[in-house]
């Protein structure tokens, strides 16, 4: 096959230095290295006129998102959590060990908790809830007994 390898997912944000107190500090990404590019060969593959992009890229567990900060044109669309079942990516998903700790850690860091999402499974000592990053991407949290490496449901 002539895909290589999946080298990242990018997230376009409106405050990149909030951004990465969020990314960083509450979800535990390290920073990699960041871009800076202006005008063209860039506008003609972003198909945005003119534009003016920071870029920051952070890795976790093998994962690597980039930070999308567009001075120029700006950032467009609410900030507010897409609904689960509209077209596109919906939501990063991370197993945690304690939920309590990992969501007063990333309030503090920026999340907005959807506290209406939680659920609580006593029976399988389960929880899971969904929180909105700075901008509203949806970040679901699942803390759950066993190998976190097996995904749920899975032999």
């Amino acid at each position: 096959m002539a895909i290589q390898r999946l080298t990242h997912v990018g997230i376009c944000v409106r405050d990149l230095e909030r951004s990465l107190r969020f990314y960083r500090d509450g979800l535990g990404f390290t920073p990699l290295s960041d871009l800076r590019v202006a005008g063209e060969p860039t506008s003609t593959l972003l198909q945005l006129p003119e534009v003016d992009l920071h870029a920051f890229y952070l890795e976790r567990d093998g994962t690597r998102i980039e930070l999308l900060h567009y001075a120029v044109p700006g950032v467009v669309g609410p900030s507010e959590p897409r609904a689960m079942n509209q077209l596109g990516i919906t939501h990063l998903s991370f197993r945690v060990a304690d939920l309590s700790e990992v969501l007063e850690r990333l309030e503090a860091a920026g999340a907005r908790t959807l506290d209406r999402s939680r659920i609580d499974l006593p029976a399988f000592e389960a929880a899971a809830v969904f929180v909105a990053d700075p901008d509203g991407t949806l970040i679901e949290l699942v803390q759950a007994p066993g190998d976190p490496a097996v995904p749920p449901g899975a032999g």
